[in-house]
């Protein structure tokens, strides 16, 4: 089987065959879809994501967000001061995805509410 890693590197024609599969393959982990959640309202600075985010390491936090810019889901901006300052923002095709985190959010409210939590 593929890794994501694998899958990112190969050209548009060679993604998995299905586009759930693909979606999949790009927001799969579980902190890319918390990246994406937390930079839905706009630009964040790495601190501020990884605050947001919660139990995160940097090196997890930096990787994902490494391949999210590879996949074309975010922009790094870095502004050349002391100490570095960087800043990170969801493209347009990383702002498509809203509608998937929306129905992804009310899913889960419909569940804890048939779950009494």
């Amino acid at each position: 089987m593929e890794t994501e890693k694998d899958i990112l590197a190969t050209p548009a024609g060679e993604l998995p065959a299905c586009p759930v599969e693909t979606t999949l393959t790009l927001i799969s982990d579980k902190w890319k879809v918390l990246i994406l959640r937390d930079l839905m309202p706009g630009t964040k600075r790495f601190g501020e994501l990884k605050k947001s985010i919660g139990h995160v390491s940097q090196k997890v936090l930096t990787t994902q967000l490494r391949q999210m810019e590879k996949s074309g889901l975010v922009i790094r901006t870095v502004f050349p001061e002391v100490p570095p300052h960087v800043e990170y923002t969801l493209t347009d095709l990383g702002y498509s995805l809203k509608p998937i985190l929306d129905a992804m959010w009310k899913w889960g409210e419909n569940y804890k509410a048939l779950n009494g939590q």
